[in-house]
């Protein structure tokens, strides 16, 4: 019966260090796509600004 209750526990504790695992994934994955963005933005930042300029004085034409 002890070897029985072992037994789950160890299941519970097993799926418990996978679920961790996943999120450590999970953080480590959001983490690499919010620094792709930062990037993208810091490389794409005069031509952002030159489009956002241009909508506002097409807008303020009208």
């Amino acid at each position: 019966m002890i070897q029985y209750l072992q037994l789950l526990i160890n299941a519970r504790l097993a799926k418990m260090d996978e679920r961790g695992a996943t999120a450590v994934e999970y953080g480590l994955l959001v983490a690499l796509i919010a620094a792709a963005i930062i990037a993208a933005v810091l490389l794409l930042k005069d031509s952002i600004v030159d489009a956002f300029s241009d909508t506002a004085d097409s807008i303020n034409k009208r």
